[in-house]
C-alpha cells in the first residue's frame, strides 16, 4: 500500500500539534506552579549557538500550516519574524492545527508533481512537493518540536516520551459492531 502525500504530512502535523498544545499547557502550568517567568522560556536556548524557545515554536507553525501553503503557492522562505509571549506562541500552534483543517485530502493530493522553490536570500532550491514536504518541511517540523520539547525539560517541567508522541492511531475495534 502506498503512502499518500495527505498521510505523511497533515495527520502528522496534527498529532504532533495537538500533542505540542499539551506540552505547553504542561509548561505553562508548571511554570505557574514554580515561580518561573514565561518571558524567560520564551528566550531559553540549548546552547548560544541555537535559536530560542519562541523560533521552535514558530518553526512549527511555519513547517506545518506554512509549508502546505508554501506548496500551493509555489514558494517557501524562512519564516517571518515574530514577537510572541507564551500564549501568543501557544495561540500559534493552535492556529496551526485548526488551519490544516483547510487541507482536505483531495486538496493536498493535488500538490503530487507540482514544483516549490526554496528561497533563502538569493539561493533557491526547486523541490517536488513530494520531496519538498519530506525531506525539508517534515523533518524540520520534528526538530523544533523536538528541541521546543527539551527546552521545556530544562526548565523542570515533567514530560515524558507519551507527552510527545500525542494521539496515537490506533487499528479501530469493530469486534462490537
Amino acid at each position: 500500500m502506498a503512502i499518500s502525500l495527505y498521510d505523511f504530512t497533515v495527520s502528522p502535523f496534527q498529532i504532533t500539534l495537538g500533542a505540542m498544545e499539551g506540552v505547553l499547557e504542561k509548561g505553562r502550568s508548571f511554570c505557574a506552579e514554580n515561580d518561573i517567568a514565561l518571558a524567560d522560556v520564551v528566550s531559553t536556548r540549548l546552547h548560544d549557538d541555537m535559536l530560542p524557545f519562541h523560533f521552535q515554536i514558530v518553526s512549527l507553525w511555519h513547517h506545518s500550516l506554512g509549508a502546505l501553503k508554501g506548496v500551493q503557492a509555489g514558494e517557501f522562505s524562512p519564516p517571518p519574524k515574530m514577537e510572541r509571549d507564551y500564549a501568543g506562541l501557544q495561540e500559534l500552534v493552535r492556529q496551526a492545527r485548526t488551519g490544516l483543517d483547510e487541507f482536505t485530502r483531495q486538496r493536498v493530493e493535488g500538490f503530487a508533481g507540482k514544483d516549490v522553490v526554496f528561497k533563502l536570500g538569493q539561493r533557491s532550491m526547486p523541490f517536488i512537493a513530494e520531496d519538498f514536504l519530506a525531506s525539508f518541511s517534515l523533518p524540520n517540523f520534528h526538530f523544533h518540536a523536538t528541541t521546543a520539547y527539551d527546552i521545556l525539560r530544562i526548565q523542570g517541567v515533567p514530560l515524558g516520551k507519551r507527552d510527545y508522541l500525542g494521539q496515537l492511531k490506533l487499528k479501530a475495534d469493530n469486534s462490537s459492531q
